[in-house]
């Protein structure tokens, strides 16, 4: 077994998300869970009260379950649609770049799912 890594703490990833185009932070849920939106849609649920603190993240249903069979840490989405949803425990042990992608990716699933008129003012996905 790999040795743990430095976990991804929940302010990096929180800085991150907020970095995309059009992004807010909301807490609909009470205090103890961040929403991040991209237009109004979801793309993060950031619970950084846990222990190990957790994501949550939409994802192409292939690569989910790519990634759960790449990661104990990575488990069908809490609460979510399991088929697009992982949730992601920050215990250090999926690497800091890897969390960072599926966070990207999340952002772009969600923005996919936008009017075109939106989409266009967002950018373009990489």
């Amino acid at each position: 077994m790999a040795p743990k890594a430095q976990a991804l703490t929940p302010a990096k990833i929180a800085a991150f998300a907020l970095e995309f185009a059009e992004t807010t932070e909301e807490n609909p849920f009470g205090f103890g869970t961040d929403v991040y939106k991209v237009v109004g849609k979801v793309f993060v649920i950031l619970s950084p009260e846990n222990d190990p603190p957790r994501v949550s993240l939409k994802c192409d249903p292939d690569l989910a379950l790519h990634l759960r069979e790449q990661y104990d840490a990575v488990t069908p989405g809490y609460h979510l649609n399991k088929r697009h949803w992982n949730t992601v425990a920050l215990d250090g042990s999926v690497p800091a770049d890897e969390v960072l992608e599926m966070v990207e990716h999340s952002y772009w699933r969600v923005a996919a799912g936008l009017p075109k008129a939106t989409r266009v003012r967002l950018g373009d996905a990489p």
